[in-house]
């Protein structure tokens, strides 16, 4: 990868003056965060070259990876997921005492999503990485517009195999949960750390 900078990103919640707490709880809009979650993903095809040094288009396989990246000879090198947030979580710490955590510094994804990543790693030789643009989180974004950071699928195993259910959480579900009869919201995460991550824009 062209630019690798390792995360330093820990803000302290108590002094902040824009706080997130309540912005979603129990407010958890599926289908807006789908579309966000899209839009980031263009975003992330369109400045592949800058990001990985290789192009990107969205994965054929059910269940894979969001993105391949390719070579100049068509040849799929890598398969990254990509995930999109704009909501931290506030309660972190308090919740999950022995995850090691702080508000301002904590991604998630879906627990079941990170297991089947972990699977699909078994099964192929490619190399797996997992890829979070933030965005509106003002203590870590600041005047930006988004900011994006990457890790390794060996690496985020390892943290998982360290911390195990000490950072996973089953939220409540609701408001925006249910799309036409259907529950289609995540209620179990898994979280990092941004320290743990590599900031690539």
């Amino acid at each position: 990868m062209p630019y690798i900078e390792l995360a330093k990103n820990i803000f302290d919640c108590s002094v902040c003056e824009t706080r997130c707490d309540g912005k979603s709880k129990m407010n958890y809009q599926f289908m807006s965060d789908v579309e966000f979650a899209e839009q980031q993903e263009q975003f992330v095809i369109d400045n592949s070259l800058d990001l990985f040094g290789k192009q990107a288009r969205k994965t054929k396989k059910d269940g894979y990876p969001d993105l391949e990246i390719f070579d100049e000879e068509q040849r799929v090198t890598q398969l990254i997921e990509v995930k999109a947030q704009r909501r931290t979580f506030m309660s972190v710490e308090r919740l999950l005492p022995k995850a090691n955590l702080k508000p301002s510094e904590t991604v998630a994804l879906n627990l079941s999503d990170l297991k089947r990543y972990f699977e699909i790693k078994r099964d192929t030789e490619l190399k797996i990485g997992l890829l979070w643009v933030l965005s509106d989180r003002q203590c870590i974004t600041s005047n930006q517009s988004k900011l994006i950071y990457y890790q390794n699928l060996e690496v985020l195993e390892k943290i998982y195999k360290k911390y195990q259910n000490n950072r996973t959480f089953r939220r409540k579900s609701g408001s925006g949960d249910i799309v036409n009869g259907v529950h289609k919201g995540v209620v179990v995460n898994y979280h990092f750390s941004l320290n743990e991550l590599i900031k690539l824009r």
